[in-house]
């Protein structure tokens, strides 16, 4: 309340006359006298005097003046703010993701997105699951995508779930095979996908009680999809990352059908930025038409 105050304060110096701060204000004469008097009472100090003549500000009023106008110019600036970020006039929305979520759905939706709401920004951060679950912990992110089940702790949406295929190249003595078995596996250098925490491809290998021959381990899809082509070795990509792909590889299902869930986690949904729960709404854009 002690905004509404100081601006009748300030209106009433700038037309000089308790009733037409009043009417300019949309409050009764009394009103203003009151507030004007709560303010007085508040500060222990005169604001005005008052005469025959009119009212005129006191030397304290006349001293004080100057930061009730900041203090209301930085109100209504405050205030047109606010409106922009509901009118989404501005704003920027940061996520966590990765490559393959990076690459082929979030260039869709961020277009069709900035149709209509061109003046919204973005950052994106590109990590594996354990470092876009910390960028949500610590609010790093607005909100990421993610491996499902994710933390407890995050509140998730769940999107696709997305089939993960075996890369091998295209001279491979299994290259014309349907499925490509599990055991062989076993029987060229393995291409890990994985960096820090143990993902997707490491729990394939224990839920089979297979140890292939890893010679090497990164979190970059394209790497290894370079390293497959050149003969190098054979790994087990998402699905998803494998549309639209410049590299000469196959891409077989296991014999024993593999999935990761991808999904959205926030901390909490209901306290996320305007944009940010706007954009959510346009996830179902991930695919082009």
């Amino acid at each position: 309340m002690n905004i509404q105050k100081y601006m009748a304060f300030v209106k009433v110096v700038e037309l000089g006359s308790f009733t037409k701060a009043a009417q300019s204000l949309d409050y009764t004469q009394s009103g203003i006298s009151r507030m004007i008097n709560d303010l007085e009472t508040e500060w222990g100090v005169s604001l005005f005097e008052r005469g025959r003549a009119g009212i005129s500000l006191t030397s304290d009023g006349l001293k004080l003046l100057p930061q009730l106008k900041r203090i209301c110019n930085e109100h209504e600036i405050l205030m047109t703010y606010i409106e922009d970020l509901h009118d989404m006039q501005s704003g920027m929305i940061r996520i966590g993701t990765f490559s393959s979520v990076a690459t082929h759905w979030l260039p869709n939706i961020i277009r069709i997105f900035k149709k209509d709401y061109p003046k919204i920004d973005f950052e994106l951060l590109l990590g594996d699951y354990t470092e876009i679950e910390s960028w949500i912990s610590n609010g790093r992110v607005d909100f990421g995508f993610v491996r499902l089940p994710s933390k407890a702790e995050f509140e998730t949406i769940f999107m696709e779930q997305d089939r993960l295929l075996v890369v091998i190249p295209q001279n491979h003595p299994l290259a014309n095979c349907e499925k490509f078995p599990i055991n062989d596996l076993l029987n060229s250098p393995f291409m890990l996908l994985e960096k820090g925490a143990k993902a997707e491809v490491s729990e394939i290998f224990e839920m089979h009680h297979i140890s292939p021959q890893v010679h090497f381990t990164t979190w970059d899809d394209y790497a290894i999809m370079s390293m497959v082509e050149n003969g190098l070795g054979i790994s087990i990509l998402p699905e998803l990352i494998l549309q639209r792909i410049p590299h000469k590889i196959i891409a077989k299902e296991l014999e024993v059908p593999a999935f990761r869930n991808i999904g959205i986690a926030t901390r909490e949904q209901k306290s996320l930025p305007l944009a940010s729960k706007r954009f959510l709404e346009y996830l179902s854009y991930r695919n082009r038409e």
